[in-house]
């Protein structure tokens, strides 16, 4: 099913204490949202990309899409205070371009595979809204004051990822009622859940990771010499 994606790369990367935004740097060699924009441009179904940037970014990124050819980014457009304000300026980049389905994405989760997006754009399909997540592996408390107030029961809770998925009526819906009523969210299935509709839960992989840290850098490094292995060994099969 053909989709268009707003992939969100207007971040300010503080936690990575890098001095720059972190999807400037490099894996292999490659900037991060090239990386993370390949994966959409070699996905048939997708139409269109609305890129977030950093209005001070823009001219280095726009550099860096004429360097690596990509050619699916229809519009770049500038961040806004909050991620959520990112999302909108976004999703409104999308006016009138045709498809009914909007993937949200990180631009800096470069691991998500074809497969998983698949999965999500056929589950928004049908139900209006969907996200990847996983299933929380350790044991979480609630805390106030670093002080347990509960521990939460690990079987009901899920770690939500990008991309979600959404019908475009759906979501910008979600947005302008958000902005109404001067709400903020974590995330875009949040602004849905507001509105009383239900999200859907793909399940998608631990390998999905957003790079936010210095140790993600490096976990990220590993899983692409991972990649390279197999590609390799597959070349000589």
């Amino acid at each position: 099913m053909k989709y268009n994606a707003v992939i969100v790369a207007a971040g300010q990367g503080a936690r990575m204490g890098a001095g720059k935004n972190k999807i400037l740097l490099t894996l292999s060699g490659i900037p991060v949202i090239i990386h993370t924009l390949r994966v959409f441009e070699n996905d048939p179904d997708c139409t269109g990309i609305v890129l977030v940037v950093n209005e001070p970014e823009k001219a280095a990124i726009l550099e860096l899409l004429n360097f690596y050819q990509v050619s699916k980014v229809i519009e770049l457009v500038k961040g806004g205070k909050e991620r959520q304000d990112s999302v909108y300026n976004g999703l409104s980049g999308l006016a009138g371009n045709g498809e009914d389905i909007v993937l949200i994405h990180d631009g800096a989760r470069p691991f998500v595979t074809l497969r998983h997006i698949g999965r999500v754009v056929e589950c928004a399909s049908r139900s209006g809204a969907a996200l990847l997540a996983v299933p929380v592996k350790d044991t979480v408390k609630q805390v106030s004051d670093r002080k347990v107030l509960k521990t939460l029961e690990r079987k009901s809770l899920w770690a939500a990822q990008t991309p979600q998925a959404f019908r475009l009526p759906v979501i910008m819906e979600a947005h302008r009622s958000a902005k109404k009523r001067n709400l903020m969210a974590t995330d875009d299935a949040s602004l849905v859940e507001l509105l009383g509709q239900e999200v859907e839960i793909v399940e998608g992989s631990y390998r999905n990771i957003k790079l936010t840290t210095p140790e993600d850098m490096i976990i990220a490094e590993k899983f692409l010499e991972e990649e390279e292995k197999i590609d390799a060994d597959r070349s000589r099969v």
